[in-house]
């Protein structure tokens, strides 16, 4: 890259000039020389270089003018000071106005070699930081939740509100129904969005460590803790911790986190002093943790904390409108190079499909399809072998009486019958039975338990 990085070198002495453009030449830049600071500024209105090397001193307009010129012109153009030692106070004050160094007269060749290459690769580093910025704003932008259905946008509307606040979230959702991308959206559109996002499975963490990941351990705290730990309440100070399946902390980790939240501080484990903290709770279930309240299995108070503000986010089911939006997308971002069509009984399919995985599933099969099929017409031959199973009836054959009926009771009667089914085909094994109705067990057995079952 040497070859496409352009120095400006600015000194009223020309054999300053003339020395610093044979060394640099040599290095492999390109450089170019200017006499004032009023010569540069007539090269810099043409021509954008990556650094500037600038006396202070000069006739006519001196290096702070200069750069201040520069920062004027809103480039992202590094400029380096060069200052006899008389004038040191003003390269100091060059640094305050956004130089990013200085060099000493007389300095050595080795000297001025590395500081110019170290302001370059963090000239580098920024604009790859600004370009990283610009792909998480395009990504977690909030035209990138897809969806034209009422309740969808109902959603955005929220979210674009509760984003512009600090105030904590609960987001709920059957698995696969993107949780953590809202999360995510509401972070890098909030004032924290330069701060981190740290995301946690409560349910993937072992009970015995948890405690330890979330707030940290000092040296010597336990067995193995040859060093301090920052757990992810520092890791994610002033920016958002992400909580994902909170419903699965357990008890005595509850109790903790709920003061965390209260105090807005944390302890270590093994620690004696208390650390305060400014991080933005989201957290996600696909339970009703109202359920887990009433049952007994989720602290109140807690559940009280974290939902501030709550956000429900649909199933595919419940949004059967957004498919065709939701696989143009994924089309369009697994497959950039190929102009895929979807056949219309391939369509049809997929409008027909429960989703039991949601949106998540959603995407694994598109990209399926588009690896097991070599055309641009997708024409379902690449479906997994379950879409060749029975689909659910579109009509149960039912008749509103005209007296009406008790829906709840209705429905739970259903869902008895359809569980008790389940079970037996299953000898019982709720494991299994889970596994033919596409819940998770955990969904399965708080069904079974609210029934009586």
């Amino acid at each position: 890259m040497k070859e496409k990085q352009r120095i400006l070198v600015v000194d009223d002495e020309q054999s300053m000039r003339e020395f610093l453009s044979i060394m640099l030449s040599r290095e492999g830049y390109q450089v170019e020389l200017a006499s004032d600071g009023q010569h540069a500024c007539q090269l810099i209105d043409k021509t954008v270089y990556d650094l500037i090397l600038s006396d202070i001193r000069m006739p006519n307009l001196d290096g702070l003018s200069l750069l201040a010129r520069v920062k004027e012109q809103g480039t992202d153009t590094t400029v380096i000071m060069m200052t006899a030692f008389s004038t040191t106070e003003q390269a100091v004050e060059a640094m305050k106005q956004g130089a990013y160094d200085y060099l000493t007269k007389p300095f050595k060749n080795d000297e001025i070699r590395l500081v110019i290459r170290n302001a370059l690769q963090h000239r580098q580093l920024r604009k790859e930081n600004s370009r990283l910025r610009q792909v998480l704003d395009r990504r977690y932008a909030f035209d990138q939740l897809i969806g034209k259905s009422t309740v969808m946008q109902q959603l955005y509307r929220l979210i674009e509100k509760v984003s512009i606040s600090s105030v904590n979230v609960l987001i709920s959702g059957e698995s696969g129904t993107g949780k953590e991308l809202v999360a995510r959206s509401i972070h890098f559109n909030s004032h924290r969005r330069e701060e981190p996002f740290v995301a946690v499975n409560c349910g993937a963490i072992p009970e015995n460590l948890l405690e330890s990941e979330l707030f940290g351990h000092e040296k010597g705290a336990f067995s193995g803790a040859i060093s301090t730990k920052l757990g992810l309440f520092e890791s994610a100070e002033g920016g958002t911790l992400f909580l994902d399946e909170v419903g699965e902390l357990p008890q005595p980790m509850q109790v903790k986190f709920l003061r965390a939240l209260q105090e807005k501080q944390i302890r270590r484990v093994g620690g004696n002093a208390d650390i305060n903290t400014d991080v933005r709770i989201v957290a996600a279930t696909n339970i009703s943790l109202e359920d887990a309240v009433t049952g007994g299995e989720f602290r109140k108070d807690l559940y009280y904390r974290l939902n501030v503000i709550h956000l429900h986010l649909p199933s595919l089911r419940e949004r059967i409108d957004d498919i065709p939006l939701l696989v143009k997308s994924f089309c369009d971002t697994l497959a950039p190079h190929r102009h895929i069509t979807i056949a219309t009984e391939l369509m049809q399919r997929l409008l027909d499909y429960p989703w039991p995985g949601n949106v998540r599933e959603l995407e694994n099969v598109i990209e399926r399809c588009l690896i097991l099929e070599e055309g641009d017409v997708l024409t379902g031959s690449g479906l997994p072998p379950r879409f060749g199973e029975t689909s659910l009836p579109k009509s149960l054959g039912f008749q509103l009486p005209e007296e009406g009926l008790d829906l709840e009771a209705y429905m739970e009667s259903i869902e008895r019958e359809i569980l008790q089914q389940a079970l037996d085909r299953c000898q019982g094994v709720r494991t299994k039975a889970a596994e033919l109705l596409h819940v998770s067990f955990r969904s399965l057995r708080y069904r079974l338990e609210k029934l009586g079952l």
